[in-house]
């Protein structure tokens, strides 16, 4: 569509807008269409002013600091809730643990927006104050959390005892701090959350103190050394000594009774004095949570219900496949862009055929986008009221879009997957996963140069990276690369042979098996030799290696191909046996990574959050790849964001960079 038809277009669709709104009471689309339509038109106007119409409705429209920190180890770690964000979600949690062979009480409570605390009182006296950080490593915050008055500085006993909460700013405080700041020309703070954040990092404790910062204690991680036996008995405990613990906890047996809470309280969320962003549900029993454990990021016997994130409208332009390093093949919706929270969102994933189907998805639909766990754009229902008869009905693909094999799905699965190993998408992404920072860690074999590398013939399968040396003489003629850089990569090479097995194993790519995963299997088996003997009925036997890992385990091994590589990888001095790295130095959150800024930050300045990185160990660069680690996200972060989306990177808001930066993990 040419600039003139498109301009011609939203003018249309705009003043028909206008009419239906303010002659006919009857809007047919929502505020926030009208709003990103008028900014494409105006944007489009400033670019093209020979094209401006006298009745475009544009007519009518007039003219932190971190360093003083000292870093905190949390004896215990301090784990993140796992978020549902549906009713269905809610119900499946119950069953899951009715489904291990349990049926226990659970403790509704208020999620707090704020800042995770954990604090350290000696003999009743408080000595550390440390942020949640990365779960195993957090800032000592000690002299500004002294300046919040919802925090005892001595308790009614004279005890040892850490305990956890959420520091926050209520809604009354940041409304008359924003009433200085305005007054004082200073820009206002964009939330309470935010705020709270931003406050406990001040290094003049002084300037905290004029922040009135609360808290609330909702978490002993270690009950069982007082002698309690529920987590509703650790709530009545922290407040019997002095801790400011939150009275809309209640004790529920049931889903129906969890999702009653719910409504409930979200349906007086406006009038707390402070910001909720959901529910948190526990266990209650401390015995039973023990039995349930965690996974390596979340408890298993807790989750967050997150209430339903901002919604906003657009259309559904196309949808496209792609194709993953395991032959999966993904619908991706192509989206008008559109705004939300800040980011301007112009894919999404549509996860499978089911997902499609069961709701009816269809190209050229106006469709919900909202961010699910206010992060990750995702695509919610169609309006289908707004359908016009032009819709296409979706049709699942039937061939690669790559190679044109017959793609496949398997009955317990939800995924199709294109079978042909050799197929280009799936190799090359294969190539690039074991070639990644958490896999092989080979610096030097970027995406594009490992795309090069396989369309020269090079390198068709993994081991041929460990012969790249009878490629020197064409390597030092490759664009970028000279005799330097080929000498580096070869060393880089090398220096993988001696990763440890757990890097090899989330390397090889086998389906289902996480870097989680590999490093419990190569913790168990110690060698590859012996995973490669191991049966179904085994693994199958190891804590959280299910029968669908246990058979993907078993049939990657089974496959004479992937044998044959394995051997290469032998032959060419690869490392396939486990040791224990525990007491090496642990790594910096930012160590070796690759790390992308984008959008508006609101409390640094991108060259102070740039230097900061790289005094960590890392580096940044102004595009996204595939070879980026993490994109941080500001206000209006545009295009990069987006990219990153598409390419699966990690993304990080401006509070949890400000809390990573100075933390090891």
């Amino acid at each position: 569509m040419d600039v003139k038809t498109r301009i011609d277009e939203l003018i249309k669709i705009l003043n028909e807008a206008n009419y239906d709104y303010y002659v006919l009471d009857n809007p047919k689309i929502t505020d926030q269409e009208f709003d990103k339509y008028l900014r494409e038109l105006t944007e489009l106007e400033m670019e093209y002013p020979d094209l401006q119409r006298e009745d475009s409705p544009t007519q009518r429209v007039g003219g932190g600091v971190l360093e003083g920190f000292s870093k905190v180890r949390h004896s215990i770690p301090m784990l993140s809730i796992g978020d549902v964000f549906n009713e269905t979600e809610v119900i499946s949690f119950f069953d899951r643990i009715k489904k291990e062979g349990y049926d226990p009480e659970y403790v509704c409570e208020l999620k707090i927006d704020g800042l995770s605390l954990s604090l350290h009182y000696e003999k009743g006296v408080l000595v550390r104050a440390a942020t949640r950080g990365n779960g195993e490593v957090g800032d000592d915050i000690t002299n500004n959390v002294k300046t919040i008055k919802t925090v005892p500085l001595r308790l009614n006993k004279e005890i040892d005892i850490e305990v956890r909460g959420e520091i926050y700013m209520s809604k009354k405080t940041l409304e008359k701090l924003n009433k200085e700041r305005i007054a004082n020309n200073m820009a206002p703070l964009q939330n309470c959350r935010n705020a709270a954040s931003g406050s406990i990092k001040l290094l003049d404790s002084s300037m905290v103190a004029k922040r009135n910062l609360e808290c609330f204690i909702y978490h002993l991680p270690n009950p069982l050394d007082y002698g309690l036996k529920t987590h509703k008995e650790a709530l009545d405990f922290m407040k019997s000594l002095g801790f400011r613990t939150n009275p809309n906890n209640k004790l529920v047996s049931s889903s129906e009774e969890a999702l009653k809470y719910i409504d409930e309280k979200a349906s007086i969320r406006d009038e707390l004095e402070y910001d909720i962003d959901g529910i948190v549900i526990k266990v209650n029993d401390i015995a039973t949570q023990n039995k349930l454990g965690s996974t390596s990021k979340y408890p298993k016997w807790c989750i967050a219900y997150k209430f339903p994130a901002s919604v906003v409208y657009t259309k559904l332009i196309d949808i496209i496949f792609t194709v993953g390093r395991t032959g999966q093949i993904t619908p991706n919706a192509v989206l008008e862009p559109v705004i939300l929270k800040g980011s301007t969102i112009k894919r999404a994933t549509l996860h499978n055929e089911d997902n499609i189907v069961s709701r009816d998805i269809r190209k050229g639909d106006i469709v919900e986008i909202y961010k699910a766990g206010d992060v990750i754009p995702a695509v919610g229902n169609p309006l289908k009221e707004r359908r016009d008869g032009d819709e296409e009905v979706f049709v699942m693909i039937d061939k690669c879009p790559i190679c044109g094999s017959k793609i496949i799905r398997q009955d317990n699965e939800a995924d199709y997957f294109c079978p042909n190993v050799n197929c280009p998408a799936r190799n090359v992404e294969s190539l690039i996963h074991f070639a990644s920072k958490d896999a092989m860690n080979i610096e030097g074999l970027g995406d594009n140069i490992i795309e090069d590398l396989y369309n020269y013939g090079y390198i068709k399968d993994i081991s041929d990276i460990y012969k790249l040396e009878d490629y020197k003489k064409e390597l030092e003629q490759l664009e970028g690369y000279g005799e330097k850089s080929v000498e580096k990569l070869f060393e880089s090479i090398n220096s993988s042979k001696n990763n440890n097995l757990d890097r090899l194993l989330f390397g090889l790519g086998i389906k289902q098996v996480g870097g989680k995963t590999a490093k419990m299997l190569a913790k168990y088996y110690k060698s590859l030799d012996n995973l490669m003997e191991a049966t179904v009925d085994e693994l199958n036997n190891i804590k959280d290696i299910g029968p669908v890992i246990a058979s993907s385990i078993v049939d990657y091994f089974k496959d004479n191909k992937n044998i044959e590589i394995i051997n290469k990888l032998k032959n060419y001095g690869v490392n396939t046996d486990y040791y224990d790295d525990s007491n090496n130095t642990i790594n910096d959150n930012f160590l070796d990574k690759t790390f992308v800024l984008t959008g508006t930050l609101n409390n640094i300045t991108r060259d102070k959050a740039s230097k900061l990185i790289e005094d960590a160990g890392g580096k940044t660069t102004s595009s996204v790849t595939k070879k980026t680690n993490v994109v941080i996200v500001g206000d209006n972060p545009g295009s990069k964001y987006t990219k990153a989306l598409s390419l699966g990177i990690d993304i990080w808001d401006e509070e949890k960079f400000l809390e990573l930066i100075n933390n090891n993990l």
